[in-house]
């Protein structure tokens, strides 16, 4: 049995390893083809009478109970949950995410969140959230057996209604984007084991500049190394219209606000396969190992002994804190939804389609 079998969470991680454009692969680049929208014969009634919530908590932008913390709406309280701003149906009986630019956000974050986190546990409270049995995990890892998972599959169907148009430093990556869907680990509390940083493997993102007709859709994988390691960087790979270093007007191959596009994110054994379809322009199908380095300096195990969840809604990454780089894109924000929205500084977006099911094989 190698160390990829079964990965042993007592030892330190190896040395890195790899190419990251090796690492991840195109495998199939087809026509478009068509798929049911669902249909909700729903009016002004909350979000788990049209989708299935029963795995679901969500964060909102907002601190109504006065905690100074994000409000969250638990998997039992969120079944008769609505918010009128933040997170309902539209009278299409489709699911609707909105977040400001400024507002509260969670402690590691600078970035405000309407936002779903996968609760595999369901309503049995009984469970931590930080459990095996609340989150999913690759095969290989040591005790993958006690996890509520192996692997596990998301699919989402969506349009972006509004992201923010306000950046003071536009150069920033993050600027004028929104995250729509990822995979999250679980932060642990000591990390000797060279897991438990609590990064991402995947942010699926819609990326669009105020004066660009479309968009760009893309997503990003996140090495998984500790917070104050100078390469833990994002490496972000396009799908349609580029990624967040592309600056051009995509044009028609590009996703424009209001066009829908669907993802899905099916980690089966080891691997995490990514099928992205848009009708206009397609399906584009990726697949990245969990358990070996993106690149030589990746973690050399990749995501191979992490606990994960999924995550999806709107995560807006129009943080309004300065200083450029990748994150900080000093973007306008005054705190008050009403003037917020009216002035551009929000992301929204709409989802049609969004469940959680069991990981399958990858299509040959």
């Amino acid at each position: 049995m190698n160390s990829l079998d079964k990965l042993d969470l007592d030892k330190p991680a190896p040395g890195r390893m790899t190419s990251f454009w090796s690492a991840v692969v195109l495998l199939a680049t087809t026509p478009a083809f068509a798929h049911d929208e669902p249909v909700h014969d729903v009016k002004q009634a909350p979000p788990a009478s049209a989708f299935d919530l029963s795995q679901w908590k969500i964060t909102l932008p907002m601190d109504d109970d006065g905690d100074n913390k994000p409000d969250e709406v638990t998997v039992a309280k969120i079944q008769s949950y609505s918010h009128p701003d933040f997170f309902f149906l539209n009278e299409d009986g489709h699911m609707v995410f909105a977040a400001p630019n400024k507002a509260i956000t969670t402690a590691n974050s600078s970035n405000t969140r309407s936002e779903l986190r996968q609760m595999l546990r369901g309503t049995n409270t009984r469970i931590g959230t930080h459990d095996a049995g609340n989150n999913f995990a690759v095969r290989a890892r040591k005790g993958s057996d006690k996890f509520a998972a192996i692997g596990g599959k998301l699919n989402a169907a969506l349009r972006i209604d509004h992201v923010a148009l306000n950046a003071g430093e536009p150069q920033a990556r993050a600027a004028y984007s929104v995250v729509v869907g990822q995979i999250h680990a679980v932060k642990y509390d000591n990390t000797r084991s060279g897991f438990g940083y609590g990064n991402e493997p995947i942010k699926i993102y819609y990326k669009k500049f105020p004066d660009h007709d479309a968009g760009m859709v893309f997503w990003n994988y996140e090495r998984n190394l500790g917070k104050d390691d100078p390469d833990r960087n994002d490496l972000s790979v396009p799908v349609f219209g580029g990624n967040w270093d592309s600056t051009e007007d995509p044009g028609e191959n590009g996703i424009k606000l209001g066009e829908e596009f669907s993802y899905e994110i099916n980690v089966h054994e080891n691997t995490m396969y990514v099928t992205f379809h848009n009708d206009r322009l397609g399906t584009v199908v990726h697949a990245r190992s969990l358990v070996r380095g993106a690149d030589a300096k990746d973690n050399p195990l990749a995501y191979g002994g992490d606990s994960l969840y999924f995550k999806a809604g709107v995560y807006n990454q129009c943080s309004t804190k300065s200083g450029g780089g990748n994150w900080y894109a000093a973007c306008a924000g005054m705190g008050d939804w009403t003037v917020d929205k009216a002035n551009g500084d929000y992301a929204q977006a709409t989802f049609t389609q969004l469940s959680v099911s069991e990981s399958t094989p990858p299509e040959e």
